[in-house]
């Protein structure tokens, strides 16, 4: 799927418009990236936790020259699945369901 595919889907799912929900994922998706860059993890339940993870600085080869070198240490970030999205058979129906519209009362 990608990023337009994914905004179609939550725009139709949601009820609001494609631009709408393009600025709802830039928003999440940069609260994610902040957050984590301050150390911290964002976890939604049921679906997963959002982590920084410190990789440790390693040995290892250019693969053009085949010549060892190293390889800094750095954070990067990491996503663990929750208990819903660990077995993805027991994930319910991901249709989006139309709400029926309620009718305005009449008037007497």
């Amino acid at each position: 799927m990608t990023k337009a595919e994914l905004v179609a889907k939550m725009a139709e799912g949601a009820g609001i418009t494609k631009v709408q929900a393009e600025k709802a994922l830039a928003v999440f998706t940069c609260t994610v990236s902040c957050t984590l860059r301050e150390k911290d993890k964002v976890t939604l339940v049921g679906f997963g936790t959002f982590s920084a993870h410190k990789r440790p600085a390693r040995n290892g080869r250019n693969p053009q020259t085949g010549k060892p070198m190293k390889i800094a240490a750095k954070t990067v970030g990491k996503f663990t699945p929750g208990k819903d999205l660990k077995d993805l058979s027991t994930v319910p129906s991901c249709k989006a369901k139309k709400k029926p519209v309620a009718k305005p009362a009449k008037k007497k």
